[in-house]
């Protein structure tokens, strides 16, 4: 199996819509996003500024297929990635929602990560996070963030296992989640 992680380009607002939308799940996206909520996850991927732009996103290519991507930014822009993706869904539903803000300054935020299941077991997942992890880290980066559903132990278990801990708990779209962050790099006293 030859595994590649590259960063994305514009061109695969597709692939990154299609894992956006398979880590939020079928019925989430529906309510927040309506009938056309992949078409609305790749627009917003091929932007330069919002949570799901292709600039935020690196691709896992298995044997040259997509399989999956990982998205995410510094939480430090939270808001000024926000913004754009939230107008954008308002202006395609007319609805305005109102999220918590999930991470903050001083972490680099995971945001989502999907490897799609003719690829799933077989390691992907875990280079995505790694790849993303080193990517924080030569941007200067001393923390990786990001939110796992409590239901999903399984997802955890990978995260633990690659260094992350639990910072506390929180909610996200009505889930109970697990904010978790790896330390990337000591700060020097």
């Amino acid at each position: 199996m030859e595994l590649i992680i590259k960063q994305a380009g514009r061109d695969d607002a597709k692939t990154i819509a299609q894992a956006v939308s398979l880590a939020f799940g079928d019925d989430m996206m529906y309510k927040y996003c309506g009938k056309s909520g992949k078409t609305i996850i790749e627009a917003l991927a091929g932007m330069n500024v919002s949570q799901y732009s292709y600039r935020n996103a690196l691709i896992a290519y298995v044997n040259g297929v997509a399989a999956g991507a990982i998205v995410g930014y510094d939480g430090a822009m939270l808001q000024q990635l926000k913004q754009p993706t939230l107008s954008y869904i308002h202006q395609q539903t007319g609805t305005m929602l109102q999220i918590t803000d999930e991470t903050q300054a001083g972490e680099f935020y995971l945001d989502t990560l999907a490897v799609f299941p003719a690829f799933r077991h077989q390691g992907v997942a875990k280079q995505l996070i790694l790849a993303f992890c080193e990517n924080a880290s030569i941007k200067g980066h001393q923390h990786v963030g990001l939110l796992v559903d409590v239901s999903n132990p399984q997802a955890e278990e990978l995260y633990h296992s690659l260094g992350f801990k639990r910072i506390n708990r929180t909610t996200l779209f009505d889930h109970s989640l697990w904010h978790m962050q790896k330390v990337l790099l000591k700060a020097t006293t």
